[in-house]
């Protein structure tokens, strides 16, 4: 059983940046490949980004690509999400998720388990 605990949300202006952290423990990190999520206004959850367990393959969404950088350091069992020039749409509570696998995962069934968000507040 993993267990997945996110930080770094908070209250920033439009522009600005934030590195979200989720520490992960209960299993082998290295043998997962992690996630990143957040809801739309009024809609599940959607992807943001993903790597590999290696974390040589990432994937991100179009509306966040080259702004929002996701990486992981699998000597700290922790996965990182580098969110660049911020913009109020961005304002969400982002979720870490991990699955167990060899490759990168881009929806949410794909995730065995959640961390319980960090919320991110852009002010315009």
């Amino acid at each position: 059983q993993v267990q997945l605990v996110e930080s770094g949300g908070r209250l920033v202006q439009a522009g600005g940046s934030l590195r979200l952290s989720c520490a992960a423990s209960g299993g082998t990190f290295s043998n997962y490949a992690m996630g990143w999520f957040c809801p739309a206004p009024g809609k599940e959850r959607e992807f943001v980004a993903t790597i590999n367990r290696s974390g040589g393959i990432t994937s991100s969404a179009e509306s966040v690509k080259g702004r929002f950088t996701i990486s992981r350091d699998n000597s700290k069992n922790t996965v990182y999400l580098q969110m660049i020039s911020l913009k109020p749409e961005d304002t969400a509570v982002y979720y870490c998720a991990a699955t167990y696998g060899s490759s990168w995962y881009t929806t949410l069934k794909e995730y065995d388990y959640w961390g319980q968000g960090t919320q991110v507040t852009v002010s315009p």
